[in-house]
């Protein structure tokens, strides 16, 4: 099933949606791979992908953010809405970091995996802003896109805690979850995990696929 090779922001979205919304999402994931099994496009692609490029090459001067996402927008409507939103989110926490220092940001190489987790499913972390900063700090920042749920703080600490397991040759103080559309981001000195966080996950992702499989048998 698709939910068992997933990425992580799409997983926290499923974990901590309401109950009605996370049932439709299910239903939206489910007839999405009865259409890939049917030989059908069953998605329309990353609707997120197009921005966080832009924005990663913002915070490396490659391109304006603000010009970047009006050529978006000109090119598929439906980013209207919810575009102008990342974009200001996401400037917001740039902005803000930037006025600390005058000295150029690094790229470097972002680190990225895939996780086995608990004989469940495989949990997908990649697509990080990876920079380095003046003082030869290392800063990785994972971007959760989702206008809803809001990122809560037990949501930031379980999606820390995995990024973790995932990448154990980066310290975890180098590691930064990054609610877009909020300009907010989450780390371990914010959001210290309280050590619950591998429960917390394995209950909420069981009972997730148990909820799928049941649905599931409603499309035969």
């Amino acid at each position: 099933m698709s939910i068992e090779l997933i990425h992580l922001r799409k997983l926290l979205k499923i974990l901590y949606s309401e109950p009605g919304q996370r049932t439709s999402l299910l239903r939206a994931d489910i007839r999405e791979e009865i259409a890939r099994e049917s030989g059908e496009n069953g998605g329309g692609g990353d609707f997120y992908a197009p921005f966080w490029s832009d924005a990663k090459n913002h915070a490396f001067n490659r391109l304006d953010l603000h010009t970047a996402t009006e050529n978006r927008i000109g090119g598929n409507p439906r980013r209207a809405r919810l575009y102008p939103v990342l974009r200001d989110g996401f400037l917001e926490w740039w902005n803000n970091n930037r006025r600390w220092t005058n000295e150029p940001f690094q790229e470097v190489d972002a680190p990225h995996a895939r996780h086995s987790f608990n004989g469940m499913g495989t949990i997908k972390v990649e697509n990080m802003l990876a920079v380095l900063d003046a003082g030869d700090e290392r800063h990785f920042v994972y971007p959760y896109f989702c206008e809803f749920p809001i990122l809560t703080d037990e949501a930031a600490r379980v999606g820390l805690w995995f990024i973790g397991q995932s990448l154990p040759q980066h310290p975890l103080r180098e590691i930064r979850i990054l609610d877009v559309m909020r300009g907010r981001t989450y780390s371990i000195d914010q959001s210290p995990l309280q050590g619950n966080e591998e429960d917390i996950l394995t209950r909420r992702y069981r009972a997730t696929l148990n909820d799928w499989l049941r649905l599931r048998t409603e499309y035969r």
